[in-house]
C-alpha cells in the first residue's frame, strides 16, 4: 500500500468474505463473468482493493476453484496481521463489549476474521465492504454496526464498485451472431 506524504496509507477497499462467496455463487461467477475477478486483482495491483489474511483463511477452507483463486492471490492481495492493525483490536473490542450484545455474540465476533477486518479498516482508515446490514439485533454482531461505533466507512460491493466506476463490458469485436 503506498504511503501519503503525511505518512498514512491511501484509503483502500478491505473486502468481507461475503462479497467473494456471494460473487462467485450469485452475480459474479467465475465460469461467466471472469471480468469482476480480473478487475479485483487490477485494483490490487493499483493498491485500492484487499482484504485480510484471515478472509482468505475462510475462502481456502471451502476447497473449490474459489479457495484455489485465493491461494494464487496470497498475501499482496490477504494482508497479514501488523502491529498498527493489531494495536486497533483492542478499540474494536472495548466498543463491541460496551454493547448489548450477549455474550455468545461478542464471543463469536472476537473469533471471527470480521473482527480483524474492523481492526485493519480502522488502522488504516480502510473501507470495509461488506454485504452485511447493520441491525438492532443483540444475538449477533453486524460488521456495518461495529464500524459505524469506532468510525470506519462502510459500504456494500455495488457501492464500491459504482464508486469506482468498474465497468464489465463485453468486447463487441467478439460478438457472435
Amino acid at each position: 500500500m503506498e504511503e501519503t506524504p503525511w505518512g498514512g496509507c491511501l484509503m483502500a477497499y478491505l473486502l468481507d468474505a461475503n462479497v467473494f462467496i456471494q460473487a462467485k455463487r450469485l452475480h459474479y461467477g467465475m465460469d461467466f463473468c471472469p471480468a469482476f475477478w480480473e478487475w479485483l486483482q487490477r485494483q490490487n495491483e493499483a493498491g485500492n482493493v484487499f482484504s485480510i489474511e484471515k478472509v482468505a483463511d475462510e475462502l481456502e477452507a471451502g476447497n473449490d476453484e474459489l479457495s484455489e483463486w485465493a491461494v494464487r492471490m496470497g498475501t499482496d492481495f490477504f494482508l497479514p496481521p501488523d502491529e498498527r492493525m493489531l494495536a486497533s483490536l483492542a478499540t474494536v473490542s472495548q466498543w463491541v463489549q460496551g454493547q448489548n450484545y450477549r455474550s455468545a455474540a461478542v464471543s463469536a465476533f472476537l473469533q471471527d476474521a470480521d473482527y480483524y477486518l474492523v481492526a485493519y479498516a480502522l488502522a488504516y482508515q480502510h473501507v470495509v465492504v461488506t454485504h452485511e446490514v447493520a441491525s438492532d439485533g443483540v444475538r449477533q454482531v453486524k460488521i456495518p454496526n461495529v464500524c459505524i461505533g469506532v468510525q470506519v466507512k462502510c459500504m456494500t460491493p455495488f457501492e464500491m464498485l459504482r464508486k469506482e466506476r468498474a465497468r464489465f463490458v463485453l468486447d463487441r469485436r467478439k460478438r457472435s451472431t
